[in-house]
């Protein structure tokens, strides 16, 4: 079927409206009027008008956006100096902070909290609500937004990009037209900045056609396990904040747990889990469910009742892992440029950082007019001459020397920060899903046998996928595309017992009876909550995922 298609003609075009591409819209805006404002002084040529536009996938800005979170103001202020009174929705700054190692009934507190867990001069906030606020001064500022606009498809012209194609909506579960049927657009850009977020599907796709990451390491990745619970007292005072290493998780899966006090008696708790984990039957959501029945987690909730959940990736690797994040026509920024501090666990003020890096070397390649890598290439060494490679840098080891269980990352954690990052020099690492080992004939056991939901205090998957407020049209073909179903019903039930149902957090694959004593893999992709965790973890590297119809997906709200 031939389609004619809309275009669109941008000047630059931001995809994904996330802090580093919101950053970017608004930094360009305020540099743009600079530069004319010093041109009409001085006599020389303004620029014409520049329009600007951000694509987002999700049904309104700040929908798919979740974090911890507790943010670095550092970035923000010199995006915004008077973002206090300008009202940037900030919870509360971090007051007491406590660290500690869990035993599955204990708890160990750490003397002395870790440098890169001080968190004095931090705010906690939620990413969801922060982002809607930049969404807004970036509309007031003249910036284009266009929700429900998932990127699909890069465009090229003799191996330069110059925009990107958006999805098409109205398409049925075959592959065919609906009555409502709208064809996506092409969206062309002198400037294409990609901020789509952890393991962006286009960003991929371009890292992929150019070997961006040709000299990189793998990049690796945790996912984040998160609930919003609403309490009956001042129980937890908003900006308290608690992290966890230990119990539930064994020596040899890498992460954490945190807990903070949001205004309005809301407290915030997630674990993360690095998707470098060597058992099969793990499940990061079952593992959350484990840690909230500790003592110190199940006192803390009592009497509460939870009201969000969600799941997303992080990419944890660091400086090493980082690809080359300029080309022809396009910069990758954000977590999809892997720019988030694992040794911190903060990312929202690199991302903005880097957008506003984005921005200054977008505005030279206007004045100069060249969109090659010649000037876009600059934003490379912009950002890692700036605080986000220096920070980057001197945690370059964090993940890696985690790579080989927790005692030896302990130990490594302490000689880098008595160092300074100095040491070590470099850790290898290798992708996540490679450490995951095959079962033994023997090895179908339940890890979880014991875990009980009481729907008060711990709950199944699909009961946390409805406090999500996930929702896809049903009709439309699965956004989760598996190259090969006989690899998951023949090998991958042989060799690691189909680990698609466990790193799931949200029961999108069930392997069903198909009769005659066989089995299939089952994709229930409405209740996909885009962490992308199935794309990360996968053994055989045969999940892609790509986005859904626009507006489809999970609906965030204060995460």
């Amino acid at each position: 079927m031939t389609i004619e298609r809309e275009t669109l003609e941008m000047d630059v075009l931001l995809v994904g409206a996330g802090p580093a591409n919101l950053a970017c819209g608004l930094h360009l805006t305020k540099l743009i009027a600079a530069y004319n404002e010093r041109s009409k002084q001085s006599g020389t040529k303004p620029l014409d008008e520049v329009n600007i536009a951000v694509i987002e996938k999700a049904a309104e800005i700040g929908a798919h956006q979740l974090s911890g979170a507790v943010l670095d103001p550092i970035s923000l202020r010199e995006l915004i100096p008077d973002f206090e009174n300008e009202g940037a929705p900030l919870e509360a700054p971090v007051g007491e902070e406590h660290v500690y190692f869990l035993s599955e009934q204990g708890k160990i507190p750490l003397p002395i909290l870790p440098p890169p867990l001080r968190n004095h001069g931090n705010f906690v906030v939620s990413l969801n609500k922060l982002t809607r606020w930049l969404g807004e001064k970036c509309e007031a500022a003249g910036v284009n937004i266009f929700p429900e606009f998932p990127g699909t498809e890069m465009l090229y012209d003799n191996g330069a990009v110059i925009g990107v194609r958006t999805g098409d909506k109205g398409i049925d579960k075959t592959g065919n037209p609906k009555p409502n049927f709208e064809p996506g657009v092409d969206i062309t850009a002198k400037v294409t900045v990609l901020g789509e977020g952890v393991r962006g599907s286009l960003a991929k796709q371009l890292i992929n056609r150019l070997k961006l990451d040709a000299g990189s390491d793998p990049q690796v990745y945790s996912v984040g396990i998160k609930e919003l619970w609403e309490m009956p007292d001042d129980r937890f005072a908003p900006g308290s904040v608690i992290h966890t290493m230990g119990w539930p998780l064994d020596s040899h899966t890498f992460g954490g747990s945190w807990v903070y006090g949001m205004r309005d008696r809301i407290i915030d708790i997630g674990l993360a889990v690095g998707l470098d984990y060597r058992d099969p039957s793990i499940d990061p959501h079952h593992e959350f469910q484990r840690f909230k029945t500790h003592p110190l987690i199940k006192d803390l909730l009592g009497g509460g009742k939870l009201i969000r959940y969600g799941a997303k990736a992080m990419p944890v690797g660091g400086w090493y892992t980082m690809p080359q994040l300029t080309s022809d026509g396009v910069m990758i920024i954000g977590d999809s440029a892997g720019l988030l501090n694992g040794e911190r666990l903060k990312g929202i003020h690199t991302a903005i950082k880097a957008g506003m890096l984005a921005a200054e070397t977008i505005v030279d390649a206007l004045i100069k007019g060249d969109f090659t890598r010649n000037t876009l290439g600059v934003f490379d060494k912009k950002l890692k001459d700036s605080f986000v490679g220096s920070e980057l840098y001197k945690a370059r080891n964090f993940h890696q020397a985690f790579d080989r269980g927790r005692m030896f990352g302990l130990i490594t954690e302490g000689v880098s920060v008595l160092t300074g990052g100095r040491l070590p020099s470099k850790l290898p690492i290798k992708a996540g899903h490679e450490h995951m080992r095959m079962l033994k004939a023997d090895e179908h056991t339940d890890r979880y046998a014991g875990l009980k939901y009481d729907d008060k205090l711990t709950f199944d998957k699909l009961t946390d996928v409805y406090y999500s407020t996930t929702h896809h049209d049903e009709d439309q073909p699965a956004h989760l595309k598996v190259a090969d179903f006989n690899i998951c019903v023949d090998q991958c039930t042989r060799e690691y017992g189909n680990p698609c149902q466990s790193f799931c957090p949200a029961n999108v694959y069930e392997m069903v009876d198909a009769g005659e004593g066989k089995r299939r893999l089952q994709i229930n992709f409405s209740n996909c909550v885009h962490c992308k965790t199935c794309d990360i973890m996968d053994p055989y590297q045969i999940i892609d995922w790509v986005p859904p119809e626009g507006g489809g997906g999970p609906n965030y709200r204060n995460m």
